[in-house]
């Protein structure tokens, strides 16, 4: 098979502040870190120090990778631990925080998480079911997690809250290791006329 080309050069991932109850999706968040430095492909991310968000920077900083951690100021007693280093951006609010994620990074995936992974990687779809984007969403479907979620967008669909032409492009890799493969190559199929919306000012989604 030939190699695919990649046209990403960050990832922005969204991820839990906590670990879960399953070992498995602490160790994707390793795993999935660790390829990504692997590959020379740039984290952007929630700026934690703790849980899910922690271990995927760990992983990426150890493999030699950078990091970008976004993180609201209310935020920085609650969600970090003290790991202070290069590529610590500060917003003033969470608005301000997902605006800048969503410009800094070339596709979005979403590892098991809460209510704020889920918030974020559905305005991804959002956004991209209005046409303001083209940029890869992918769901880590580790041990099954966003099974239920698949399930729900299934049923819009069947129910046709989620016409055929408000349809969009959503990934689901059931192993880490197929997750970079599957976003480089959407990413490679995206049409010149497609990505030239990345130039939408992000105020304007």
């Amino acid at each position: 098979m030939s190699k695919i080309e990649s046209k990403i050069e960050k990832i922005c991932v969204y991820c839990g502040s906590g670990g879960g109850t399953n070992p498995a999706y602490i160790q994707s968040a390793t795993d999935f870190g660790t390829i990504m430095a692997q590959n020379g492909i740039g984290l952007v991310y929630g700026g934690g120090d703790v849980g899910m968000m922690g271990m995927v920077a760990d992983a990426v900083r150890n493999g030699g990778g950078h990091v970008d951690g976004i993180i609201p100021e209310f935020l920085l007693t609650k969600e970090r631990a003290g790991k202070i280093g290069p590529g610590l951006m500060v917003t003033q609010d969470m608005h301000q925080r997902k605006m800048k994620m969503f410009e800094m990074a070339d596709a979005f995936v979403a590892m098991p998480g809460g209510i704020g992974t889920l918030e974020e990687i559905v305005e991804q779809m959002t956004w991209a079911q209005l046409g303001r984007h083209k940029k890869p969403i992918l769901l880590a479907n580790i041990d099954k997690f966003w099974e239920p979620l698949c399930a729900l967008l299934d049923h819009m669909r069947k129910t046709e809250f989620i016409r055929a032409e408000f349809n969009f492009d959503l990934l689901v890799a059931d192993k880490t290791e197929d997750i970079l493969p599957m976003l480089q190559k959407a990413a490679a199929e995206t049409s010149d006329a497609a990505k030239a919306m990345k130039a939408v000012a992000p105020e304007k989604l």
